[in-house]
């Protein structure tokens, strides 16, 4: 058994890593009330946004947005993987690389949705090296798939500092720009999706090309007059759509970060009072048993002068 010096040491560096989660803890829950308020504000306008977007689309055909729909032979795939700057949030940052690997198995098998694709380039496989751009918001995910042994594109790895959507739409106009320009065939997104303090729901969109198919929700049938017309309302309306989708995933994945470190954090403080209480066990059970060692020793030397 260790010695009480010891266990005093362990108990004191115990006290101190708990106080440091505690205070993690606090602040993760302060910058999560203020990313789950940003992003219930998002939704309603990203939904509403891709809504209006399906209705016009049906009834408006015009060769320069045919390029957003293309579904084109996907000889270069952009996978967009949000995670974090920093680590301490469970599983986090390793369930969006666990899906990013998942995703980049089923491109180069053609497997799943991509069997599709696998049609369109006559029964060709695709590759990680030469088909597939993996693009990193956040340095976990980079850091992660860097030893995993993929090449990352760390052009956007520094966007979540001081984010807001002037970034993010900044952001998503290359891609679109690399879309239009037929550098880029298909841009994916993997990232978590915020459903509340404890659950992340880890998803997978593609962000370009645009879905065709309007949503049963927003499938309404109304009459309204246009000024300008439905296809100059479609060229500023579907760039601001994806610009939103990105902006939305990724205020998301901040939102669902800090959900998650709060809840490593409280459970890291839980913990380590388990732990304080083993501890303190143990110190007693070591003091009680040198109290008992020396009155031994004491009642030993009495007998041994009376001898």
């Amino acid at each position: 058994m260790s010695n009480q010096k010891e266990i005093r040491a362990r108990i004191s560096s115990t006290i101190s890593t708990q106080q440091i989660t505690k205070a993690m803890k606090l602040v993760s829950a302060t910058k999560l009330r203020k990313a789950s308020e940003a992003i219930t504000r998002m939704r309603p306008y990203a939904l509403k946004l891709q809504g209006i977007m399906s209705n016009l689309q049906e009834s408006a055909d015009d060769d320069q947005l045919s390029v957003y729909f293309q579904q084109r032979e996907a000889r270069k795939i952009a996978i967009v993987v949000i995670t974090s700057d920093r680590g301490l949030c469970g599983a986090f940052n390793a369930n969006v690389i666990k899906k990013t690997r998942g995703l980049i198995s089923d491109i180069e098998k053609g497997e799943g949705s991509w069997m599709n694709w696998t049609k369109l380039m006559g029964g060709k496989k695709l590759n990680t090296h030469d088909n597939v751009e993996i693009i990193c918001i956040g340095k976990k995910g980079a850091e992660g798939l860097k030893r995993l042994g993929y090449s990352v594109n760390t052009d956007y790895i520094d966007i979540l500092n001081g984010m807001n959507a002037d970034v993010a739409f900044g952001s998503a106009d290359k891609l679109i720009n690399r879309f239009i320009s037929g550098d880029l065939d298909r841009v994916e997104v993997v990232y978590n999706q915020f459903k509340n303090a404890a659950t992340q729901i880890l998803s997978h969109e593609t962000l370009l090309p645009v879905s065709s198919s309007a949503s049963e929700s927003s499938n309404v049938n109304s009459d309204y007059l246009f000024e300008p017309s439905k296809v100059d309302i479609l060229k500023d309306l579907i760039p601001r759509s994806v610009k939103t989708q990105l902006y939305r995933a990724i205020l998301d994945s901040l939102a669902s970060e800090h959900g998650a470190r709060m809840v490593a954090m409280d459970k890291a403080t839980e913990n380590a009072g388990e732990l304080l209480g083993d501890l303190r066990l143990a110190y007693n059970q070591a003091r009680q048993a040198a109290i008992t060692r020396e009155i031994s020793e004491i009642v030993g030397g009495v007998a041994a002068l009376e001898g």
